[in-house]
């Protein structure tokens, strides 16, 4: 056989194929996110509207819970900590319609205005970034969609959004929301990485099992060499092998395996 020639034209043709490989990743990701999102947004609803009804006693989530695992048992997401995350996530936003879009049309439907925000901006981030927001906003739209709106702008990952929670960047820079127009995050980012790997899309889309794992073990080999290097000289990261002798044989322990 001869010389396989590699031309310059070829080599573009091989990263555009890379890169466009990637965008439809992510633009499939974004859209189960999204399906999602709106999943919960009308489970909140529900729940929301139930629970003011007060008929079904101090148990009301726990029973959802119990309920909801019966009737759908391969999907891990109806905890009753993740359902109240839900009906949170609809109350921030629908009982606050009048702050979410400034200089709106007085004859628009309150709750249309809300769903019609949320739209644009809300579930177009991953359920765990909304978490974060929504412990530390969940009485103030405006907040809530300020870092919704940074998350989007630079590409945060989960940590940095955190990052920049704890340190109130929302009053630091003045409270003000700009309108925002961007549709996906940039391909070799960390909000893009997270929104591939999400567990809670895999667990949407019942592709759960099989991925945790690794993405724990991934985790926490990560959390091992940062509390290392953190700590200086004198301690030793062998590494995802560790070499025993046993006998005449060399043995490994393996962290993949």
């Amino acid at each position: 056989m001869g010389e396989v020639i590699i031309n310059p034209e070829y080599s573009e043709w091989i990263k555009s194929i890379s890169l466009n490989f990637k965008q439809c990743q992510i633009k499939a990701a974004s859209k189960v996110n999204e399906e999602m999102l709106l999943f919960y947004w009308n489970l909140g609803k529900d729940i929301s509207r139930m629970n003011k009804l007060a008929l079904y006693g101090s148990d009301f989530y726990s029973k959802i819970s119990k309920d909801l695992r019966a009737e759908l048992p391969d999907v891990k997401s109806f905890s009753v900590t993740n359902l109240r995350y839900m009906c949170w996530f609809f109350e921030l936003y629908f009982e606050n319609p009048q702050q979410v879009v400034e200089n709106s049309h007085t004859d628009i439907n309150p709750q249309q205005l809300a769903v019609d925000c949320i739209d644009e901006t809300v579930f177009k981030i991953p359920w765990g970034h909304h978490i974060q927001i929504i412990g530390k906003c969940r009485k103030d739209v405006n907040k809530a969609l300020f870092y919704v709106h940074k998350t989007l702008e630079n590409n945060w990952s989960r940590a940095v959004l955190l990052n920049f929670l704890d340190t109130d960047l929302y009053e630091r820079q003045g409270k003000a929301i700009s309108n925002f127009s961007k549709v996906l995050p940039d391909v070799k980012s960390d909000l893009a990485q997270q929104m591939t790997k999400d567990p809670y899309n895999f667990d949407f889309l019942a592709l759960r099992e099989g991925y945790d794992e690794k993405e724990l073990k991934d985790a926490l080999m990560a959390d091992v060499q940062n509390f290392l290097l953190e700590l200086g000289t004198g301690f030793a990261f062998v590494g995802r092998e560790y070499r025993l002798e046993v006998g005449k044989t060399e043995q490994f322990l393996d962290m993949e395996d």
